[in-house]
């Protein structure tokens, strides 16, 4: 149990039988009336994010969510195999749970696994990873000041917006979160 001045960014509650993470929060102490403390809440399951208020001072049920460094294997048919980084034993996950993120991984690629009793619950991946660019079409000649994007398939699969001196074989800075490009990678 924890109260709403032990909330913090990432603290996972139990809210009728449903984990939800604390995306932000934020204490109010009105003119009149009691404090409040107002939340956005995310589904660690489904990732539906809603916004409730909880009165000053009420308990709220935490959950222990475990997370775990694992190494990204393999895809074995539609699901993706994780080895823990201490044990090294291996854990199977459904696409449905890895979700957008699978657009992302490579093969070796360290990532986070939450787990709460022994289930996994979701994969976080490192906030940038280094891609290939697979292909792209070539961009205009003196069309670079306009600042204008092409699409660009990556290694993973993955499409994303990239500027017009991109080529194909580049190797990019990708932001996992929302799939934008970050930079150009020089080896």
């Amino acid at each position: 149990m924890a109260s709403t001045s032990d909330f913090k960014n990432g603290l996972v509650l139990k809210i009728d039988d449903s984990l939800w993470q604390i995306v932000e929060f934020q204490h109010v102490k009105p003119g009149k009336g009691p404090a409040f403390v107002r939340t956005k809440l995310k589904n660690v399951v489904s990732s539906k994010t809603v916004d409730k208020t909880f009165n000053a001072g009420v308990k709220v049920e935490t959950a222990t969510v475990d997370r775990r460094d694992m190494t990204y294997l393999y895809k074995d048919g539609a699901d993706f195999v994780f080895m823990d980084d201490e044990n090294y034993e291996q854990l199977q996950i459904g696409a449905d749970l890895v979700g957008d993120n699978a657009k992302f991984m490579l093969e070796n690629m360290r990532v986070q696994i939450a787990m709460h009793e022994g289930l996994p619950l979701y994969v976080e991946l490192p906030v940038a990873v280094n891609l290939i660019v697979k292909h792209t079409d070539p961009g205009l000649q003196g069309d670079r000041s306009t600042g204008g994007t092409k699409p660009a398939t990556m290694e993973t699969g993955a499409e994303i917006a990239v500027p017009l001196f991109i080529n194909t074989g580049d190797k990019l800075h990708v932001d996992t979160r929302d799939g934008s490009y970050l930079s150009r990678v020089n080896d």
